[in-house]
């Protein structure tokens, strides 16, 4: 296992769509379980493979108090999703930045494990915002995407400009 990098916005390929995995092997098996290690290594709770610059349709997460129930989604699908609920999330992608995002309350995922065995989840709560979040990144779409116009201008001017000065300030020091 090892820990990958985490692309890191504005980088345009979390812009990219992920891929439907075909291939269930030990090269899918070992991306997943580097996956968990990364998540676990930058204290997320979910990691999509588009965020690591791999473009398998692959997501791993873990919500869970103790840290120990990671899972792992293969060509994840919502097939159902009712309610609204609105809760502050942040990504691994964008350090440092949480907003409050609304998404679906309660959701259905069908996916396949890393075997390519089918399985469906019932979701709510934290558990239902992750796999939204991290299905949203395999689609190309970031959760500040999710924000008006002029909350998502804004966050993004702030968030380049304080990169550009933690930046400037690693190169001096």
């Amino acid at each position: 296992m090892a820990v990958r990098t985490v692309l890191l916005y504005p980088d345009p390929r979390l812009r990219l769509h992920a891929v439907e995995v075909t291939r269930f092997d030990a090269e899918l098996e070992r991306l997943a379980e580097d996956m968990i290690e990364t998540m676990y290594d930058q204290g997320g709770i979910g990691l999509a493979a588009t965020q690591i610059g791999a473009r398998e349709s692959l997501l791993v997460l873990d919500v869970s108090e103790d840290r120990h129930g990671s899972r792992t989604f293969v060509n994840p699908v919502i097939v159902a999703c009712e309610g609204r609920l609105t809760s502050e999330e942040g990504c691994l992608s964008i350090p440092d930045v949480r907003e409050r995002v609304e998404r679906s309350a309660r959701v259905k995922v069908a996916a396949r494990d890393v075997r390519g065995e089918p399985f469906t989840v019932e979701a709510e709560g934290l558990l239902a915002v992750c796999l939204q979040h991290e299905i949203d990144h395999l689609a190309g779409r970031l959760f500040i995407d999710r924000l008006s116009p002029l909350k998502r201008e804004r966050l993004r001017k702030h968030y380049l400009a304080s990169r550009r000065g933690a930046e400037r300030t690693a190169v001096q020091g």
